[in-house]
């Protein structure tokens, strides 16, 4: 585990965390928000974060106070905290932004780490190179390249207590993603932000965004605080921490508000469409649309923005006591249904299940059956995976959905999504859960899953499932050694039975 950073629970891969930032002589609690503050532009102001938000940790720019002839003095003189008037912790960016956006800037690597420290940042960063997605992998790897040799070299510059970013770069190529990955975890530095995703969350591709996330998570290891760069926007916030990230840096609270933006946990919504706010926040509660839309630019601007920041430690806070509840997969899904590229991601993310199952907890409250996807959940991988260990006594077992059958050895509940259980273990986690009447097929096609997996243990053993009109596609999934017999039907119980119950 980093000296910096202790996990305190979890849910799949997400996680609640303590993140000690001895510079500033706070522990921040994970997953955190980080409003970006601009210094030239104060939608709201520092205080205000900490006194109305309780922030307990921001953003700004680094390479901006290095080039501002209005900051750059006092920043040296006087400390950022005493200059944006904040008591918490303060992570400051390299110029790497800039240098995606016009190609170069005037510092060196070991310069603005230097700056960063002597303005008295807390989190520095050094001069990663932000790979846009799809360039050639020629690119990628070359700009991978400079990313990891300037990390290599941060590790030389004497910093004193300023914690570090190790940006992890790549592109869109997990393999260059898992590399980087490691690459950061190898160095002594101490945070570790996934850089160069913004494109990809502009243009909705939230499921390689997803994937970006899990090749890196996988370098990584679990003891690496992740830092998402850019990721502001509250609809995501429970995606990405179900992927593993502990960080996220928001200006869409105030880039939004300067357009009349409004944010939900769902998408944007435009000032002018809106006839009621779907809030209960203290900017939603003394407004109306109509009100807001009266009121000159700037305080529309600034209410705007508060409104933004309310819904956006709200939902971290929603995220946590899902985490803390054991249902944070739960949520996702219910994120991911206010928009179809949502779903992608969610999709993505159930695609790396064995990966979330390593550090998902063993027990939790109730397994909602939510739809389709949750047959995917990595609880239904690990029962299919731990059947192998379980014994099976008698030669002939049913694997029923109805009552026990004396004809059989033994009897062994079956249960769609996740298949075959015995009876003992009914009232253990997942196997509890919640489940609709009107099951889709793959339910039951993950049920077969876990009838050829209990089957491929115990070969020896003559396997039936009883069950209640499973459809074809489940029925067909089955391995040919294994009898079935539709409960209620007695023309599917074979000869042998009716000769045995005479």
């Amino acid at each position: 585990m980093r000296d910096s950073f202790e996990l305190r629970d979890g849910d799949g891969a997400g996680r609640i965390g303590e993140l000690s930032v001895p510079r500033a002589g706070v522990t921040v609690e994970t997953p955190a928000l980080l409003p970006v503050i601009n210094p030239h532009i104060r939608t709201i102001e520092p205080a205000v974060l900490e006194a109305e938000f309780g922030a307990d940790v921001l953003i700004t720019n680094g390479y901006i106070f290095f080039k501002s002839e209005q900051f750059r003095e006092r920043a040296l003189d006087e400390g950022l905290h005493d200059l944006l008037e904040f008591s918490g912790a303060i992570m400051t960016d390299s110029g790497s932004f800039q240098l995606s956006e016009y190609g170069e800037i005037s510092v060196t690597n070991e310069e603005i780490l230097r700056f960063q420290h002597d303005i008295g940042s807390d989190i520095g960063t050094p001069i990663d190179i932000p790979t846009p997605p799809d360039v050639g992998r020629e690119q990628a790897e070359a700009d991978l390249e400079t990313t990891q040799q300037r990390l290599e070299a941060a590790e030389a510059v004497d910093v004193g207590e300023m914690l570090v970013n190790a940006p992890v770069q790549g592109s869109t190529y997990p393999d260059l993603r898992e590399a980087a990955g490691a690459h950061a975890a190898g160095t002594d530095l101490d945070v570790f932000p996934v850089g160069a995703v913004v494109p990809l969350m502009n243009s909705y591709r939230y499921a390689e965004m997803v994937e970006v996330v899990l090749a890196a998570k996988r370098g990584l290891g679990v003891d690496a605080p992740v830092h998402l760069f850019g990721a502001g926007h509250p609809m995501m916030f429970a995606l990405a921490v179900a992927a593993g990230c502990d960080l996220f840096d928001s200006a869409a609270y105030a880039l939004y508000a300067r357009d009349d933006r409004y944010l939900t946990v769902s998408g944007t919504e435009h000032l002018e469409d809106l006839d009621y706010l779907p809030c209960a926040c203290p900017v939603c509660a003394e407004h109306t649309p109509e009100s807001l839309r009266a009121t000159d630019a700037d305080r529309r601007e600034e209410l705007l923005a508060r409104h933004n920041l309310h819904v956006s430690y709200r939902e971290l806070r929603t995220v946590k006591q899902a985490i803390r509840d054991g249902n944070l997969l739960e949520l996702v899904e219910r994120r991911a249904r206010g928009h179809p590229a949502m779903v992608d991601g969610y999709r993505a993310l159930l695609d790396g299940a064995d990966q979330l199952e390593a550090h998902d907890r063993v027990s939790k409250g109730t397994f909602f059956h939510l739809s389709a996807d949750s047959a995917r959940r990595p609880e239904v991988r690990r029962h299919h995976d731990r059947l192998s260990r379980l014994a099976v006594d008698g030669d002939r077992v049913l694997l029923s959905e109805g009552d026990d059958n004396s004809r059989f050895d033994t009897t062994w509940r079956l249960q769609a999504p996740f298949g075959p259980y015995p009876p003992a273990l009914s009232d253990s986690y997942p196997l509890t859960a919640e489940i609709p009447e009107r099951l889709d097929p793959a339910a039951y096609e993950a049920a077969a899953e876990g009838v050829r997996r209990l089957a491929a243990a115990n070969p020896d053993t003559e396997f039936w499932v009883g069950h209640w009109e499973w459809p074809e596609t489940a029925l067909a999934a089955l391995p040919e050694s294994v009898g079935t017999v539709q409960l209620g039907d007695d023309s599917t119980i074979p000869a042998w039975m009716d000769n045995e119950a005479e």
